[in-house]
């Protein structure tokens, strides 16, 4: 079988598929799975576009890491064939962990377990499957290998993860504010002390790359709308396991229903537990609140109705915390609305945080690498007086509760 094949991506064009090994595990069924599993979970319900999945994103941050790997070998810095094809893998592979609708229910489909954990555990399952070839990638991407410098390409706060999918939502969404000067960024990294670093002629590129996440995060991944909806799941799935445990009666997808029904805790087989994860996507969810669009639960099916036709609650949001008369006017105005009681009405008016820090140089830094030779934070060494707010830890507060209330 040819395994040499071309793919055409809309962001970059042709992105080539480098190693049969690669190939092989982008045709596995647990990768597959990302088709199904939209990138930036209910934001099309503000974009209609952003309708892009996580298997697109994971094949640009390959494809990335790909041009990345030729700057660097080009610039002297030893990375051998077997490197390049790990690292590649690393990131290909390290959204393999996501569930139905991506971050809008971390931690909501299986409890206290996110993302990242359950994409190591997965690669070690496939490491088991493919004759341990994973191995040196699940060492790179755990931060585990010497050459800390190809952790960085796959998590850092300049990592080729966020490269792809500053360019691909800003594409599929239309947000222009988001579009980065990539491939002038790849050009510029080099590796200093097994740190990787940007030369002094990308300073630009990185300033506007910073800028460009600040804004996606406030005009996109958490603009109030996406808050509202993403909320409203989170409320329906809750809903739906407490009447699971009610004995409810409870239309559902058999594989949805392992995960509603919490038929897991800290003594499940980690390979059955994946088994049924790897069986889940958006159309089980989909499926499921369709479903309960209908049901004799008046919480439950005001929430999937609410949801399926879009019409979302209204977000209240604040830099300073909500008042809890604030949010107790709400209730009460939603318990007249719907002539219900107070603990019903309790599940329609939302409250929580949502925070954001750009870069975050105590946590690790983004080095220029000046014409000197000498190592700068970015934010030392940039002009730009904005980039003080960006490193700003950020909150703010929202409240989401029904129109007519």
């Amino acid at each position: 079988m040819n395994k040499k094949k071309v793919i055409n991506d809309p962001v970059y064009g042709f992105i080539k598929i480098p190693t049969e090994l690669i190939f092989d595990l982008i045709e596995h069924p647990w990768f597959q799975r990302l088709r199904r599993i939209k990138q930036l979970g209910m934001t099309h319900l503000v974009y209609p576009g952003a309708v892009h999945s996580r298997f697109s994103h994971a094949l640009g941050a390959m494809h990335l890491m790909q041009l990345a790997i030729n700057v660097l070998q080009n610039k002297g810095h030893e990375i051998t064939k077997h490197e390049a094809e790990s690292v590649s893998i690393a990131i290909l592979l390290h959204d393999i962990g996501h569930g139905p609708f991506s971050h809008a229910l971390e931690n909501s489909i299986v409890e206290n377990i996110n993302h990242e954990t359950l994409s190591v555990w997965f690669m070690d399952e496939l490491n088991k499957e493919f004759d341990g070839n994973l191995t040196l990638a699940i060492s790179i991407f755990k931060g585990e290998y010497t050459k800390r410098f190809l952790h960085q390409l796959v998590s850092s706060q300049l990592d080729l993860d966020r490269m792809d999918y500053l360019n691909r939502d800003s594409f599929f969404t239309g947000v222009s504010e988001g579009i980065i000067g990539w491939d002038r960024i790849i050009q510029m990294l080099d590796v200093r002390d097994d740190e990787l670093v940007v030369e002094e002629k990308g300073i630009y590129s990185i300033e506007k790359f910073l800028v460009a996440r600040r804004i996606m995060y406030w005009q996109c991944y958490l603009h109030k709308t996406s808050i509202s909806a993403e909320n409203i799941l989170i409320q329906l799935l809750k809903r739906a396991k407490q009447l699971y445990r009610d004995g409810f009666n409870l239309e559902c997808p058999s594989n949805l229903l392992y995960f509603i029904a919490e038929n897991y805790n800290s003594n499940t087989n980690r390979a059955d537990l994946l088994k049924n994860f790897a069986l889940l996507d958006d159309t089980d969810l989909t499926m499921a609140i369709k479903l309960w669009q209908n049901s004799a639960d008046f919480i439950l099916s005001t929430l999937s109705n609410t949801l399926i036709n879009r019409k979302l609650f209204k977000t209240f949001l604040s830099k300073d915390p909500i008042p809890k008369s604030f949010i107790e006017d709400k209730i009460t105005l939603v318990m007249d609305s719907f002539g219900i009681d107070y603990e019903t009405a309790k599940w329609f008016v939302i409250d929580g945080e949502v925070t954001n820090r750009t870069y975050d140089e105590e946590k690790e830094q983004i080095n220029i690498l000046s014409k000197k030779g000498e190592l700068v934070d970015v934010k030392t060494f940039s002009e730009h007086h904005n980039l003080n707010l960006i490193a700003a830890f950020e909150k703010k507060y929202y409240c989401c509760f029904p129109f007519n209330s």
